[in-house]
């Protein structure tokens, strides 16, 4: 994300674009001065500004699992660090003075409009005190006039409500730089009445609409979209209602439209999704777990099973923490280093490898579009779906290629087969995790020629009738299928898969829950040893 932050940047000042500001130093003078000030305006420069900037902030639901409320843990930690990374005076500055950025009239470039009611008000308090002060002195040093005490009442009195109304703001900006968001929110999880406190999530709320203000406020400031990035770990080793609450203030946050923050949750579902189901969150969605992530989750990523180069990395990496065998890693370091001196780079450059990528994208999304295509058909209705096979689709071809250029292996699917596979994955996860279940079992005891050409649906066909067996443990999980008809049809017909493509395509394949297949090879084992145990008896 880093390297996509930098590469953005460097096209938008190789475009003319003006360079983005910091609240740094000067600045930070220049952001106070315009949230006292302007009012931003979102224009449709703006709008095509393509550079932006993360602001990365880790969350362990661990370190946050002994207080009542973990999701407010969540919260604290997100206002925390905004208040960090621009400071505790922009953000006090803005909760007293700052405007919300609205639509510009037109196709205007103008993103600063002046604030007449507040330059008006603050000359007019100025006015008024400067009145007050000058009659009062006036009325204290002239002589002749110093006996009029009504003269001296009048001035101090202007004197002091025009101050005082001064005074009152520099107070409320003095406040919220002293009292944190993150404190506001403590304060009211500590208090006694939190259980019947009615107003508490309107008030979270407000905090959390008041730094979605400031963000899209810095956003114009900075000349750059910001984007806060949560990451979310330790999630499935909190008890259910914790992890629920949390899950809860995710969707939440991210009901509002437009809002700046992405979360990435790191968690293993074949142990949070029992915790879900033990809770009463799920009232509604027929107390299936899948079924609740898949609302919640936009761009599921299941890492595959580790391959033996990835071990031998990680192998790499434990011996390094040995201290006893560093010498042999700088050895093995600088037989590398000689080995590339000797060897011609055979590797894309990354401008090539990204121009192929983009051109392989293109192909698979010209296939979902085209009407006349059998893949159009099976697409999902729900919208949650639709964002999530066209998220994958990228990441999945991506792989493919990346896979390609560092080993040699058979030539890569096609991207139209690339965007079926994702999509059957979508549509029918409990049917395709059997089938590719029943694959790895077959494969480890046939000669691999053998089974590498038959195709994946006679595979399933042939386990139809162990799955139905099964039915009852995998009812959750099956419930995620779509039409069963619509299965057949696909891997059938329109687009049979062989053996050989399935095992192919299993190592880029994540938009699967691969903890489903473990699910179901695991009762398929201990299914069989009850068969054969009842065969064995007399």
């Amino acid at each position: 994300m880093r390297e996509e932050m930098e590469r953005r940047e460097a096209a938008e000042l190789r475009r003319g674009h003006p360079r983005p500001r910091s609240a740094r130093g000067w600045g930070l003078l220049l952001l106070l001065w315009y949230l006292a000030f302007y009012r931003p305006l979102i224009t449709e420069r703006h709008l095509r500004r393509k550079n932006l900037q993360f602001l990365f902030v880790r969350f362990s639901a661990w370190q946050y699992a002994g207080c009542d409320k973990l999701w407010a843990g969540l919260v604290t930690t997100l206002c925390d660090s905004v208040r960090h990374h621009f400071g505790a005076l922009p953000l006090s500055v803005y909760h007293v003075m700052g405007a919300r950025p609205r639509f510009a009239p037109g196709f205007s470039h103008r993103e600063w409009v002046l604030k007449r009611g507040t330059c008006l008000k603050l000359l007019g308090l100025l006015f008024l005190l400067a009145a007050g002060l000058a009659i009062l002195l006036v009325a204290l040093l002239v002589p002749g006039i110093k006996d009029h005490r009504a003269l001296k009442v009048v001035g101090s009195a202007v004197a002091s409500l025009s101050g005082s109304s001064l005074v009152l703001g520099a107070v409320s900006v003095l406040k919220n730089l002293v009292v944190s968001e993150k404190r506001r929110i403590e304060r009211l999880t500590d208090s006694e009445k939190f259980a019947a406190q009615l107003g508490f999530m309107s008030k979270v709320r407000r905090e959390v609409e008041a730094l979605v203000g400031f963000l899209a406020f810095a956003e114009i400031f900075e000349r750059r979209r910001l984007r806060v990035v949560l990451e979310l770990t330790g999630l499935d080793a909190c008890y259910p209602e914790k992890a629920a609450g949390v899950l809860d203030a995710i969707n939440t946050l991210l009901a509002a439209p437009d809002v700046p923050f992405i979360f990435v949750l790191a968690v293993d579902p074949s142990v949070l999704v029992p915790c879900l189901e033990q809770t009463g969150c799920l009232r509604g969605l027929a107390d299936n777990g899948y079924l609740y992530l898949g609302r919640t989750v936009t761009l599921p990523f299941s890492i595959p099973e580790m391959g033996a180069r990835s071990r031998l990395r990680c192998l790499e990496a434990a011996i390094q923490t040995r201290e006893d065998l560093m010498y042999r890693v700088l050895a093995g370091n600088v037989e590398r280093r000689r080995a590339k001196c000797h060897r011609a780079p055979t590797v894309p450059s990354l401008e090539e490898a990204d121009a192929e990528a983009v051109a392989c994208i293109h192909r698979a999304f010209r296939c979902l579009h085209d009407a006349d295509d059998p893949l159009a058909r099976y697409l999902p209705s729900h919208g949650a779906n639709l964002r999530r096979i066209v998220n994958t689709i990228p990441v999945t071809l991506r792989l493919l290629l990346h896979r390609r250029g560092v080993a040699p292996r058979p030539p890569s699917p096609e991207p139209r087969a690339a965007a079926a596979w994702v999509v059957l994955a979508d549509r029918w996860p409990c049917r395709l995790s059997w089938a590719l279940q029943c694959l790895e079992d077959a494969w480890h005891g046939r000669p691999a020629p053998e089974l590498a050409a038959r195709p994946l649906w006679s595979l399933f066909q042939e386990n139809l009738a162990e799955l139905s067996g099964l039915r009852q443990p995998l009812r959750n999980v099956l419930s995620l299928d779509g039409d069963p008809e619509l299965f057949r049809t696909f891997l059938a017909r329109d687009f049979p898969f062989s053996a050989r493509e399935a095992r192919d395509l299993l190592g880029v394949t994540v938009n699967l829950d691969h903890s489903i297949r473990h699910k179901m090879g695991l009762l398929r084992g201990l299914d069989r040893l009850k068969k054969a145990a009842a065969a064995a008896a007399p």
